[in-house]
């Protein structure tokens, strides 16, 4: 089944560069976790290429309710609170976007 996303979060950390490793080791199981969930399209951290401080949040969900149950699991608040105790975010910006459409975007390759 290819479950589409109806939420998408996007959401990016400024975090002091010392502490990159912390953050990584806060959450990596979290990521492991949350990806299993029903209603979860997709969970992605990652890092900016440009700016190593950076790093980017993307999920999708397939509905509010999956997502609501998502931020209050036992999960969730571990990994958040391992964040804020261990490590120096210096800014953080997070949207939530409802979908109406979804199109590919990948173009076809000409051979």
């Amino acid at each position: 089944m290819n479950m589409k996303a109806t939420l998408v979060v996007h959401t990016s950390y400024r975090i002091h560069p010392d502490d990159k490793q912390v953050f990584i080791d806060a959450v990596k199981s979290h990521i492991i976790e949350t990806r299993k969930l029903p209603g979860c399209v997709y969970y992605h951290f990652s890092f900016d290429l440009i700016d190593p401080t950076i790093c980017i949040l993307a999920e999708g969900w397939a509905d509010r309710e999956t997502l609501d149950t998502h931020l209050q699991s036992e999960n969730f608040q571990t990994a958040l609170k391992n964040v804020i105790d261990h490590v120096r975010i210096l800014e953080r910006h997070g949207t939530l976007y409802t979908v109406s459409a979804e199109t590919s975007i990948i173009p076809e390759v000409q051979e």
